[in-house]
């Protein structure tokens, strides 16, 4: 009787299960040591973007594929090929076409169902995908109109390599690492455990926080209000666009929409 009335239930798994500790562990004491060795002059400068890229958006990526339980081999391939794509830019703007490495992989692995957890097996749902591209559109067209009205500042067409290269880093690095973990691993398990509404407040906070903590991102008042009023809402939307299709490509086709449109604003 006392079995029929206190019946077994597994523990829930914690939200941060199967998280690549060691590897992540490994990438900070890595990009720490890189920036030692730059600040001694035993690197080059260039050297602490490499690193950044790989230790930062490695973290990223590598802990969704843990999530998703691809295991720490899927980890340090994609570790390996974001710090191939950032040497390969760092040494030229036309070497970003390397990050291309990432996506390729990642589409690889989708063929064969591998990081189906994180959505990015199955068909892909066009309908959403053109719902995606409007979003980031919009918000990339708001983006351009506002800052040029209040600023004043003019699309960047005198650099079209650097252009091109911040696209192609975007394309390879900056969003596949950012949907993988804000949207198909951190919102997929919180959405499971919590109201969707405290999902999207969390995954939206969290990718908040780490384009607000990019050394890259000018220091102003009036960028950080600005970038943080817009990734918050591209940031909501992808929550959005990946519980409507189950799949990170409308908010990735979104997200690089609107990462272009900012790349063709002049640096202030």
């Amino acid at each position: 009787m006392w079995a029929i009335e206190h019946p077994w239930r597994p523990a829930e798994r914690s939200l941060f299960a199967e998280t690549p500790a060691p590897l992540l562990g490994a990438l900070a004491l890595a990009g720490l040591g890189a920036l030692a060795l730059v600040e001694l002059h035993a690197l080059p400068e260039a050297a602490l973007g490499v690193a950044g890229v790989a230790a930062g958006q490695g973290a990223l990526l590598a802990t969704a594929l843990g999530w998703a339980g691809a295991g720490a081999r899927a980890g340090l391939v994609a570790v390996a090929l974001l710090a191939i794509g950032a040497s390969a830019a760092a040494l030229h703007p036309v070497g970003a076409v390397a990050y291309a490495g990432v996506p390729l992989w990642l589409s690889w692995r989708a063929r064969r169902g591998a990081p189906a957890a994180l959505g990015l097996a199955g068909p892909v749902p066009w309908g959403a995908v053109w719902t995606g591209l409007a979003v980031g559109a919009f918000l990339g067209g708001h983006l351009l109109i506002s800052v040029a009205r209040t600023f004043g500042v003019r699309l960047r067409v005198d650099a079209l390599d650097l252009v091109l290269a911040a696209v192609a880093y975007d394309l390879g690095a900056n969003v596949p690492a950012a949907e993988a973990f804000f949207r198909g691993a951190l919102f997929d398990r919180a959405q499971r455990r919590w109201p969707l509404g405290a999902a999207v407040a969390l995954s939206t906070a969290a990718c908040v926080t780490r384009y607000m903590l990019d050394p890259r991102l000018p220091k102003s008042v009036e960028v950080i209000v600005g970038a943080a009023f817009y990734v918050t809402l591209l940031a909501a939307a992808n929550c959005w666009l990946f519980r409507w299709s189950g799949s990170l490509l409308p908010g990735a086709a979104a997200a690089l929409v609107f990462f272009t449109a900012y790349r063709l604003l002049s640096p202030p």
